[in-house]
């Protein structure tokens, strides 16, 4: 069953829209709940890409900021600077969380494999530990003095 929802803005800028089934609103809400994530993250990268890295953000602060000028910046100049530092430090925990999570899963296959050779190297082990109790026995049986074929 699927919802369909169309949205036409024409060139002189008339909206036209259609929905099937459920209204066009319910429609675009549960879309917007089902990849709230993916427009949050593409909101923040586009949010970011403003600015070329955040140490050019810094120095806008720093610059906004300095003594001698703090009296001349207005209350939206600093609210917008708050807001763009709280999207860069967003976008910095993200990237920070993808890495962790990177180093997370190479770890764990690190990890699966140190197992696999450690399975090994213990089933080598129990083989040569096999191969020398059998050499010791034949030893014992064997009378002194005597070295057996």
């Amino acid at each position: 069953d699927a919802s369909v929802a169309l949205l036409v803005v024409s060139a002189s800028g008339k909206l036209y829209s259609f929905s099937s089934g459920d209204n066009l609103v319910k429609i675009l809400d549960r879309y917007g709940k089902q990849h709230a994530d993916d427009l949050k993250a593409l909101d923040l990268q586009s949010k970011s890409l403003n600015y070329g890295s955040h140490h050019e953000l810094l120095d806008l602060v720093e610059s906004k900021l300095v003594e001698s000028n703090v009296s001349n910046v207005s209350v939206d100049s600093l609210v917008q600077l708050e807001e763009h530092l709280e999207t860069a430090l967003s976008v910095t925990r993200a990237k920070k969380t993808e890495l962790m999570l990177k180093l997370v899963e190479n770890l764990k296959e690190k990890e699966k494999l140190l197992k696999e050779e450690n399975q090994v190297l213990a089933s080598q082990m129990g083989k040569n530990h096999v191969v020398v109790g059998a050499e010791t026995e034949m030893m014992e049986m064997s009378p002194a003095g005597q070295i057996s074929d």
